[in-house]
């Protein structure tokens, strides 16, 4: 199970970012989210036709602002390191849908050395689909320094942010035990304070992904909670996932 968020003029660099309007206005330069193009994985072409489109991606991407764009769709799909040193400074460009695509194509094209700049922007983007973008693509980096930045963004980010990151906490939250806990600690305690159902039901899957790695009591901690959630919650998308949770965890129908 995966649970994905479906949020999808001339100067768009130029706005005082509202969510509204910049829905609709991304809605308009990109026909398909690049965070939807990435889930079709579609990895049944040819390796001779990924070459050519690889090939023609990478000289789109030293064109302008609309073939860079052009070019950041296919590395949205395909591999190919030789986009790395094109890739890394499309963070930098005013425009949000080219810093959101590449965002996204580093994630699909894990460069280590786009991870410090990663982070700044989950930290500091004033756009919430870039920071969405980052919170997705950080999971692909196995680096210490991105857990602490995506902790703070379940606590703090608006909700689409917020159900990246928890997803994401899974990911580096498998690399140690260390990891684990501390991202732990802050789904459960996200958990229960949350106001979005999903993002609430996405800590919970998350929780599971980590359930082996952390201690005894904390998988107490997390078994009460999910009962609790199973038996009394409010919201019915998460009671059902807690009992998946307590299902998958051998404590089937503990809840009844």
């Amino acid at each position: 199970m995966t649970k994905r968020d479906n949020i999808q003029d001339e100067s768009l660099a130029e706005i005082a970012i509202d969510p509204d309007v910049l829905a609709k206005e991304l809605s308009e330069e990109i026909e398909i989210d690049p965070l939807e193009q990435i889930d079709q994985d579609s990895f049944s072409k040819s390796t001779l036709n990924k070459n050519i489109e690889c090939d023609k991606a990478l000289k789109l991407l030293k064109g302008d602002r609309e073939q860079r764009i052009q070019g950041l769709r296919v590395f949205c799909e395909y591999r190919d390191n030789r986009s790395f040193n094109l890739l890394l400074p499309l963070l930098d460009q005013p425009c949000p849908v080219e810093r959101m695509s590449a965002v996204y194509a580093l994630g699909r094209n894990p460069f280590p050395n786009a991870v410090e700049k990663l982070v700044s922007l989950l930290e500091t983007d004033d756009n919430a689909y870039v920071r969405r973008a980052t919170a997705w693509s950080l999971a692909n980096y196995d680096n210490q320094i991105v857990l602490k930045p995506l902790i703070n963004s379940l606590k703090n980010d608006v909700a689409a942010v917020r159900l990246w990151s928890s997803s994401s906490l899974s990911e580096i939250g498998s690399i140690s035990s260390s990891n684990a806990q501390l991202a732990a600690e802050q789904l459960l305690i996200s958990l229960k304070i949350d106001n979005e159902p999903v993002v609430r039901s996405n800590c919970i899957w998350s929780l599971c992904r980590l359930y082996e790695k952390l201690d005894n009591v904390f998988q107490e901690r997390f078994v009460d909670e999910c009962t609790r959630i199973a038996l009394f919650d409010k919201e019915p998308s998460v009671m059902e996932e807690a009992k998946t949770a307590l299902d998958s965890m051998g404590m089937k129908g503990f809840y009844k």
